[in-house]
């Protein structure tokens, strides 16, 4: 489990295909200091998708993406050099300061409008049309990873304020118009959406 406070941003240094399995890819990312304690098996949020890390050599992981999660996220058109935001998971006893992340998203995202003001950007996106019933203004969202309160809505078009902090701390201050965001609504509107009465 995650909380969508972006710890850091990493580089990703490698992309092939898994000799023993060519339906599966291997991903290496430079995480810094971000590795220090992490072990084979440990999961860890890339652009909030939860992969596993399965070889760690000082600071560069190597975690193995199905040919699914590269279909299904922004994840697949990746390119050597690109950054990444990363989030170690969730510890017993560690704040939760964003929401519930589970790092299972649901499609990708497209932006379709960036606006700069003095004090924050503003980023319009369109998303899938089966996640209107989870989108809802002033609730939780999942972009890249990064837990943000969604400010408006129009159909299914919704809109992000990005402050200066997020800006400095994640990879959305490289984003533009057109570029995908990998997208994971709250788990908790989920639940209630699924039982309600019908």
């Amino acid at each position: 489990m995650f909380t969508g406070i972006i710890q850091g941003m990493g580089r990703v240094k490698g992309i092939s295909r898994n000799t023993k399995d060519k339906s599966a890819f291997l991903l290496q990312v430079d995480l810094g200091a971000h590795a220090r304690g992490l072990k084979s098996g440990q999961s860890v949020a890339l652009n909030g998708v939860c992969l596993t890390a399965v070889r760690i050599s000082k600071q560069t992981c190597t975690f193995e993406m199905i040919q699914e999660t590269a279909r299904l996220t922004s994840l697949g058109g990746l390119r050597t050099g690109q950054t990444v935001n990363i989030e170690r998971s969730l510890k017993a006893g560690d704040r939760l300061e964003g929401h519930f992340v589970l790092g299972h998203v649901d499609g990708t995202a497209t932006i379709t409008k960036i606006l700069k003001l003095p004090k924050e950007v503003r980023m319009w996106f369109r998303f899938p049309k089966k996640l209107e019933p989870y989108v809802v203004k002033k609730g939780s969202i999942a972009l890249d990873g990064t837990s943000l309160t969604i400010t408006a809505i129009k159909s299914n078009t919704a809109s992000v304020s990005l402050i200066p902090h997020t800006l400095k701390n994640t990879n959305l201050c490289a984003k533009k118009t057109g570029d995908l965001l990998n997208i994971e609504t709250d788990i908790l509107g989920k639940y209630i959406q699924r039982n309600l009465p019908k």
